[in-house]
């Protein structure tokens, strides 16, 4: 996932810092908060644990070029930490697909940056995961094959299991099932099925610890699915479209379902061309 560059005029940088929410694609309390230069200095010492090296254009340079801005305007000082990042962490894990590593970073719970890191064989090891406040990284399959629509789906379980299902995300998985089993049926009791009533339900709740989660509906999708393909441009199109259509921002959840499916398509219309 590309990062955005700060969108602040150099005339309005005296009046308000740099925050995350004009760096990422972040809500909530994260997103008003002023990017600080330990924030910065965590996610580097992650991503240099994880990857072994602070990633060029990645989460970490973006966090340090907003923080150094906000240090020059005399906004925030040198050595200061936002309390949500320093209370709930920065992450770098790893999601192991065939033949790649789908790599995402997030800081205080949110996704901030995703990509994807060629492993250059079929199944493949996370080079790392590593983390100030919780994570882990993904196992690794043993497969030369491509990538499915049902394993799209379990990588987006794993990358953001605490996301409360919304009907963006059912939306997005109904469309997935569908392209997957080649049929408009849905099937009663299947991951589609399951994600639409959890957001029914989450609809119902006010506190998102009493809502459903992603990982609870996408965990073992692969299973659950009564047939699978491998994922291609035309899904991953449908898939972002459905998504697309039930949200007010027309912007896809970062490392949600329209991502990893497009992912996925990627990755697999490359292992085409290197075939």
């Amino acid at each position: 996932m590309s990062q955005q560059q700060p969108r602040r005029e150099q005339g309005d940088q005296a009046a308000d810092p740099i925050k995350y929410g004009d760096v990422f694609a972040v809500s909530g309390e994260l997103g008003e908060k002023a990017v600080k230069p330990e924030d910065a200095a965590m996610m580097q010492s992650v991503e240099t644990t994880a990857l072994g090296k602070m990633q060029k254009s990645g989460p970490a340079a973006a966090m340090q070029s907003a923080a150094n801005v906000n240090v020059s305007a005399g906004l925030v000082q040198p050595g200061d930490v936002t309390d949500v990042a320093a209370r709930e962490g920065v992450t770098v894990t790893g999601t192991a697909v065939p033949g790649a590593n789908i790599i995402t970073e997030s800081v205080a719970g949110q996704v901030v940056g995703q990509y994807i890191q060629p492993t250059g064989g079929g199944g493949g090891q996370p080079q790392g995961a590593a983390t100030t406040g919780g994570g882990g990284g993904g196992g690794s399959r043993g497969s030369t094959r491509e990538i499915t629509i049902g394993e799209a789906l379990e990588a987006a379980g794993q990358t953001i299991p605490g996301k409360p299902v919304d009907q963006c995300d059912a939306a997005a998985i109904q469309a997935a099932e569908i392209r997957a089993t080649g049929s408009n049926v849905i099937t009663p009791g299947g991951v589609a099925a399951t994600a639409q009533s959890a957001a029914a339900y989450n609809e119902s709740m006010i506190k998102d610890e009493d809502k459903v989660k992603l990982g609870d509906v996408l965990s073992g999708a692969t299973k659950v699915l009564p047939a699978d393909k491998a994922a291609t441009r035309q899904d991953a199109e449908g898939v972002v479209g459905a998504e697309l259509r039930n949200k007010h921002d027309m912007s896809t959840t970062p490392g949600g379902v329209a991502a990893s499916v497009t992912v996925a398509a990627r990755m697999n219309e490359r292992s085409q061309q290197q075939s």
